[in-house]
């Protein structure tokens, strides 16, 4: 090899580092492809607050259902991505951007699998449930409970019909994408005993899986060979077809 080849060689790498550190800075996004089965593993992080139609604060760490969602269709239509690893350490956020991203997450055809750190509140369940397999560290939270709507409410029949049909929105999603039964998780939804100031359920690592919200206790090695795994499953079925 040349001086010169070597050099643009370095330059180009240079340049795909400064690229991915950007995508990292930017979205929380990048796409890991140097492995050894050579598969394209696109890896998205809901972090902190699921910011929806409203601008939060410059101060709080959000993730940008606008950015999310044209990304989700990206990938869904490259040839270059063979699945989806989604990080999750989430506090909640806007009910209706949380649901957009886990319905377009469970519609994606090829393999997805997620992972809870930390934790994964409120509209944080639905995103968590809504890929193909799942895991949670063992120190990872889930904090279940009804709908709250920030701002003034209006105190009329017709207000808590449109609170009940979102919750009912979010029960039916999260029994429909996990093993727990609807009555188990609106059960939990309206738990007194756990939270000394609220209604509602923390789970703790094992205790989700036991609950069949979450598949698996596991980390981020877990994580990437399960979707390395359903990755060559996809490909042959793929093939066969």
């Amino acid at each position: 090899m040349g001086k010169q080849e070597k050099e643009e060689k370095d330059e180009q790498k240079r340049d795909a580092e400064q690229h991915q550190d950007e995508r990292i800075k930017e979205s929380g996004q990048l796409t890991l492809k140097d492995n050894e089965q050579q598969h394209g593993i696109h890896l998205l992080s809901i972090i902190g607050e699921v910011e929806g139609h409203e601008n939060l604060s410059n101060n709080s760490k959000t993730t940008k259902y606008e950015h999310v969602l044209p990304q989700l269709a990206a990938i869904e239509d490259s040839m270059e991505i063979d699945g989806v690893l989604v990080i999750l350490n989430t506090m909640g956020g806007d009910v209706e951007a949380g649901l957009a991203i886990a319905e377009m997450l469970s519609s994606l055809s090829k393999p997805t699998v997620s992972l809870v750190l930390g934790g994964s509140h409120s509209i944080g369940v639905p995103i968590a449930v809504s890929t193909d397999y799942s895991y949670i560290v063992p120190t990872a939270t889930m904090v279940i409970h009804p709908v709250r709507l920030n701002g003034m409410v209006i105190g009329v029949p017709q207000t808590f019909d449109y609170f009940k049909l979102i919750q009912d929105r979010i029960t039916s999603f999260v029994s429909n994408h996990c093993k727990v039964e609807r009555e188990r998780f609106e059960a939990m939804m309206m738990e007194t005993g756990v939270l000394t100031k609220d209604v509602g359920t923390i789970l703790v690592g094992e205790e989700a899986v036991k609950c069949g919200i979450i598949d698996e206790v596991g980390g981020i090695c877990e994580a990437i060979k399960k979707l390395h795994e359903m990755i060559e499953v996809h490909k042959g079925c793929a093939k066969e077809i």
